[in-house]
């Protein structure tokens, strides 16, 4: 009977249990681990052990050039693919609102993207993008216009994989946008058709305001993902050619896995997660701006 009563007073506490122990074991354990790994020395390939060496390790990375230009790749290729697929995914959710012929197809085929594997798109996209066989070469010709070395080269590597970011990614900006849309309320449409209103007026006066809590929502979504991009950018070009599209993540994942300098790659990391953090709080204060 006591353990009976037991049982029953913590019942609150016990059935949550697992999911805590495993939010902490897959999510708050490595990231702390991360944060006690940016303090060390611990580098595989010296057959050191493992030595706390404090903000050295930071000082070192932060006087690394490659690390500097993966830093501004990183925010090259998140802003650059974030601000085009926001303004694109927002124009295709105000179309795919109206009530056309076909509509159902349009909305199934734009999901296409995002059930793909992001392997799977490089492998596809770097055809189109080959150099001698890529069928995007091949329509320049046609068109008489110069070729492009695309993901070859070391001055369009950046921009090419931001257009394969923007295919892969701007379907998801439209949907949440249509989600925002279809929960409009419509007296203010009601009160501007009284008034007279321009469909002009309407958009920019009562729809994109009414729609930035949503769209700022999926500004923030995509931005995390994008900071930290890797699948892409690896399966594409391993951060090639050269170091000419190497991001922050890809540079941490070659520094565990190829250098095996462990605490360089935590410090990274660390700084990866820190830029994450700031941007989502600086967002999300905008978004509180709006919803006022």
């Amino acid at each position: 009977m006591a353990k009976q009563g037991f049982l029953e007073k913590n019942l609150r506490y016990l059935f949550p249990l697992p999911a805590v122990l495993f939010v902490i074991i897959l999510m708050v354990f490595p990231v702390v681990y991360t944060f006690f790994l940016s303090f060390t020395d611990w580098s595989l390939t010296s057959g050191k052990p493992l030595s706390i060496v404090g903000l050295e390790s930071y000082l070192k990375v932060l006087k690394e050039p490659r690390f500097i230009e993966s830093l501004g790749r990183t925010f090259y290729f998140t802003f650059g693919a974030v601000i085009v697929e926001m303004v694109l995914g927002t124009v295709l959710a105000l179309i795919l609102n109206r009530k056309f012929k076909g509509q159902g197809m349009v909305k199934t085929l734009l999901l296409l993207p995002l059930v793909a594997t992001p392997v799977a798109i490089g492998i596809v996209w770097n055809l189109f993008y080959d150099p001698t066989i890529g069928i995007l070469n091949y329509v320049l010709s046609v068109l008489k216009l110069p070729q492009s070395g695309w993901v070859s080269d070391a001055r369009t590597v950046m921009p090419s994989l931001i257009l394969v970011d923007i295919w892969e990614w701007t379907p998801m900006i439209t949907i949440i946008v249509l989600a925002g849309l279809a929960g409009l309320p419509s007296e203010p449409y009601e009160s501007a058709r009284v008034d007279g209103a321009n469909a002009r007026q309407v958009l920019f006066q009562i729809t994109l305001p009414m729609l930035m809590p949503t769209i700022l929502t999926a500004v923030i979504l995509r931005a995390i993902d994008a900071l930290k991009t890797y699948d892409i950018i690896y399966s594409m070009t391993g951060g090639g050619p050269g170091y000419a599209s190497e991001n922050l993540n890809v540079l941490a994942f070659k520094y565990s896995f190829e250098y095996f300098r462990m605490g360089q790659s935590a410090v990274m990391l660390v700084f990866l997660f820190a830029i994450v953090m700031l941007f989502s709080l600086m967002v999300m204060r905008v978004r509180s701006i709006f919803e006022l």
